[in-house]
């Protein structure tokens, strides 16, 4: 509502004391935001979801669906964009982890980025993303634009509400459809939530290796599960055991972040998806957080290498020129 104004500023939220005149305030303010995104929001379509000039996501709710009045909510990002560089810094990776991932990118494994609200998916997109050759055509999908890839030949993509009559839609799926007829190198999804798996699974595995995307998930495994269900909510006429196939065989890695109590956001695990084991998808922790590092006055498991990976993996990212020395495999798992 108009008089409960939240920040938040280095993982804690805290309540300020500047506050809208009245509710009519607030919405005057809000459709001045709103005009130049081309969007709107009123009775008829009380929630909506826009890009602001500076980059920055707004997202408002209207009553009655809001109880206590409009609810607003804006995300600004960094505004240079973090680096590779910052995150081992943060101690969100690791400098091993960070050399991996960097040539997993480079040698075109398909990466799932998972991870709650607020962990920092979008963020680690941007950070992978980086590793991407220059000549490299890449085409990026979002609801609403975040990322801000660095490559010379990008196209980015921008789903589209209905008008006031209901028509002109774009979604997402429309946008992973068309974007094969684009002659992209890769494809990113900045985020799969519904039909469009299906689509961006068959994207990677049928020339375009390489492609990154995330979903909201609870863990490695979790994140896997979540996209079985949006396939098989998607309206597929395939069988569980067939989903589980093309699971097994798009995605090479899982990327999972969190967001502990006092607002840091970190991979916990960078896990493998190993193949099926009978009817299951098989995967394997390549880094975990194990040994307990000191960061002020709190402790933060560092994040190791659990020294285990499949030959189907050692082979691919072995042969990448980016791999760094000392690459090693366990066999499968």
């Amino acid at each position: 509502g108009a008089n409960a104004v939240y920040v938040e500023r280095a993982g804690t939220i805290s309540k300020i004391e500047r506050a809208f005149e009245t509710e009519e305030h607030l919405r005057r303010v809000v459709d001045r935001m709103l005009r130049t995104s081309g969007r709107r929001v009123d009775q008829s379509s009380p929630m909506v979801d826009a890009r602001l000039a500076d980059g920055s996501r707004l997202n408002v709710v209207l009553p009655p669906l809001s109880v206590d009045g409009p609810a607003v909510t804006i995300r600004k990002f960094h505004a240079t964009g973090f680096t590779v560089g910052d995150l081992v810094r943060q101690k969100s990776l690791s400098a091993d982890a960070a050399r991996f991932l960097g040539s997993s990118v480079a040698g075109r494994l398909n990466i799932l980025v998972s991870g709650g609200t607020g962990t920092g998916k979008t963020t680690m997109l941007n950070v992978l993303s980086d590793f991407i050759g220059q000549d490299e055509r890449v085409v990026t999908i979002e609801d609403a634009v975040e990322l801000t890839p660095h490559m010379h030949n990008v196209v980015r993509l921008e789903t589209r509400p209905p008008n006031a009559e209901g028509r002109g839609e774009v979604m997402v799926r429309d946008l992973v459809r068309n974007a094969l007829r684009m002659r992209p190198d890769r494809i990113i999804v900045g985020e799969v939530r519904g039909s469009e798996t299906i689509d961006m699974l068959q994207a990677m595995n049928t020339g375009h290796e390489g492609s990154l995307s995330t979903v909201h998930a609870n863990s490695p495994r979790d994140a896997l599960r979540r996209v079985e269900t949006m396939v098989l909510l998607g309206g597929t006429d395939l069988p569980l055991r067939a989903v589980r196939e093309q699971v097994a065989s798009s995605i090479d890695l899982v990327v999972h972040l969190v967001r502990d109590p006092i607002g840091r956001r970190y991979v916990t695990r960078i896990t493998e998806v190993v193949g099926m084991e009978g009817d299951i998808v098989s995967t394997a922790d390549l880094f975990s957080r194990g040994n307990q590092v000191l960061d002020g006055s709190l402790a933060l498991p560092e994040l190791v290498s659990t020294g285990l990976a499949s030959a189907r993996l050692g082979a691919r990212y072995a042969a990448t020129p980016h791999a760094p020395a000392g690459t090693a495999t366990s066999g499968s798992r």
